[in-house]
C-alpha cells in the first residue's frame, strides 16, 4: 500500500462522524458493559443549529509551492532531516488545493452548514507583510468561498 494510500484524513474522519449524525444513527457507548445504540434526528436539534467541519491549511491544502505559494514555517520545519521518522509532511496532505470543489461536494451531501478553514498566508503573501499579494492564492481562496456560497 502507497503512502499516499495509508494518509488517514483529518476531514475525512469529521466528515464520517457527521455523516453518522446525519444520517440518524450513532452509537452512544459510555464506559459500561452494555452499549446501546440511541439514534440521533437532525431534526431533534433547535432551528439555527450548526452542522460544521473544519480544517487548516497546513494539514490538507497540499499544493506545497504551487502557483506562488513560498514556504511556511511548517513546510521548512517538516523538511529538515530528522524532524519526523516517516519522512512525513504536508506537500500533499489531502489535496485540498485541487479536490475542494469535491470536498464541497461532500460537505453538502452531509448537510454541513458551516465550514472553519484557515488561511495560508504564505499562499497569499509569499514574501510576507511587506511583499505584494499573490493574486492565484487569493483567486484560490475566493473560490472555495464562492463555491461555499453555492451550496449553502
Amino acid at each position: 500500500m502507497t503512502k499516499k494510500k495509508m494518509k488517514f484524513s483529518y476531514f475525512i474522519f469529521h466528515l464520517l462522524i457527521l455523516q453518522d449524525v446525519y444520517s440518524n444513527s450513532i452509537i452512544n457507548c459510555q464506559l459500561r458493559e452494555n452499549c446501546l445504540e440511541e439514534n440521533v434526528k437532525k431534526s431533534e436539534f433547535p432551528d439555527g443549529f450548526l452542522f460544521g467541519t473544519s480544517t487548516s491549511a497546513y494539514q490538507i491544502e497540499g499544493g506545497y509551492i504551487e502557483d506562488g505559494k513560498s514556504l511556511s514555517n511548517w513546510d521548512v520545519y517538516s523538511h529538515t532531516n530528522g524532524i519526523f521518522k516517516s519522512g512525513g509532511n504536508g506537500d500533499i496532505a489531502d489535496d485540498h488545493y485541487h479536490r475542494y470543489l469535491e470536498d464541497i461536494d461532500i460537505m453538502e451531501s452531509l448537510g454541513v452548514n458551516a465550514y472553519r478553514f484557515s488561511i495560508s498566508w504564505s499562499r497569499v503573501l509569499p514574501n510576507g507583510s511587506s511583499g505584494p499579494m499573490n493574486p492565484v492564492g487569493i483567486k484560490f481562496y475566493n473560490n472555495i468561498i464562492d463555491n461555499l456560497l453555492l451550496k449553502g
